[in-house]
């Protein structure tokens, strides 16, 4: 089948949504793919990506993170005329594309929404949004969301249950196999921190990731440890003060890492804490990552998001109260006082990724959508 992805952006940009489309673009050789997307300068492309057209719009300015293209209804035309696809695969929440879309899709071609996520930080621009949004949800054949919880959450598909399918997002596990050399790394950091257990966080510093209660919960870690907080954003400075203002000299900031040193980080650390505490966190792409890496998770329950699909209380990490501070610091001193129980997680943390958070289990089940499609139209090529 030939199929058009429309993403915010793509490959070599690189952002949560813009792998998992990659993924399905290039990890998916007997479809023909091609892809419509943004530019990250004012400039309109035509390029061939790893053997995949690439059509990018200008984007001429942004309003609330949504990138605005005057030459888009232009570009997406030419998209649509040369690719011809059988299939468009929407990856939503990306709102400005549907409109065009709404104008130029043909009759017969059959429409799929990859529902990342829910519009929730730009509520206040959300009736401006919801007529388009309504008519996507009616047009599509299929609605592919995440989890389970993001179906049984999501407002917008409460309606609509018998087109969701579920397809989890992935991880690429050749990115997260040790040679000799990182191990050796893995040894290095450990003794940075003086071969005690550590306690890794690893995201952007924003208010949805609740990083916050992770240092309130340092009160309650009674275990000796270091608390590692990588990554970087709007927050780390007024986060570095709070720490410093409470004198918290079990943390660390490490800011950004690259590939290399996050792998080696994860395999270095006795826990990964992720406090994300809003339905921002769609899924846990991180949660996957530190888990594939043999490092048991803790999470707060996030009510409609994967989070707690991807991290099961009590079999791979532990889950606490949301927002409650206590809780996850104890959560975490546990882990860290109980050898065989933190081994046990360990082990099924991994064993859960490698079932069902791999690459080849997301493609499985988007062939799985595609056939369905395709077992009502057979005459799709």
């Amino acid at each position: 089948m030939r199929i058009l992805h429309i993403s915010k952006y793509y490959y070599p940009f690189m952002g949560g949504v813009e792998n998992i489309c990659r993924y399905l673009v290039e990890r998916m050789p007997m479809h023909n793919t091609s892809v419509l997307c943004f530019n990250d300068s004012n400039k309109n492309e035509e390029s061939n990506i790893n053997g995949h057209t690439v059509w990018r719009c200008a984007t001429i300015f942004n309003i609330a993170r949504q990138a605005i293209s005057f030459s888009y209804p232009i570009m997406m035309r030419k998209a649509l005329r040369l690719s011809d696809p059988d299939i468009i695969q929407y990856h939503w929440a990306n709102p400005f594309p549907a409109f065009f879309l709404y104008f130029q899709i043909k009759k017969k071609q059959k429409l799929i929404i990859h529902w990342h996520m829910d519009i929730i930080r730009q509520w206040y621009l959300y009736w401006l949004v919801k007529p388009i949004e309504s008519w996507l949800i009616r047009r599509a054949e299929y609605i592919c969301v995440t989890s389970p919880q993001y179906r049984e959450g999501s407002k917008p598909l409460r309606n609509v249950k018998s087109k969701v399918r579920i397809v989890p997002n992935a991880i690429d596990e050749s990115k997260f196999r040790l040679n000799d050399s990182d191990k050796k790394r893995v040894s290095e950091i450990k003794a940075e921190y003086g071969n005690r257990p550590i306690v890794l966080f690893v995201g952007r510093h924003t208010k949805y990731k609740g990083l916050s209660y992770l240092i309130e919960s340092e009160t309650w870690i009674k275990q000796e440890c270091g608390i590692v907080i990588a990554g970087s954003g709007p927050l780390t400075k007024s986060l570095k003060e709070l720490v410093s203002r409470q004198n918290k000299k079990r943390i660390h900031f490490v800011g950004k890492l690259d590939d290399n040193e996050l792998k080696c980080y994860l395999y270095a650390a006795s826990v990964f804490a992720f406090p994300s505490i809003t339905k921002n966190e769609a899924f846990g792409v991180a949660l996957a990552e530190a888990m594939y890496c043999y490092t048991p998770c803790v999470t707060f329950t996030i009510n409609g998001s994967g989070v707690n699909y991807v991290n099961l209380h009590n079999v791979t990490g532990l889950e606490c109260p949301n927002r409650d501070s206590k809780a996850f610091g104890e959560a975490i001193n546990l882990l860290l006082s109980d050898n065989a129980l933190r081994t046990r997680f360990a082990q099924t943390a991994h064993d859960r990724v490698n079932q069902n958070f791999l690459i080849r289990n997301m493609i499985a089940k988007m062939e799985s959508v595609y056939n369905e499609i395709e077992a009502k139209q057979p005459n799709l090529n």
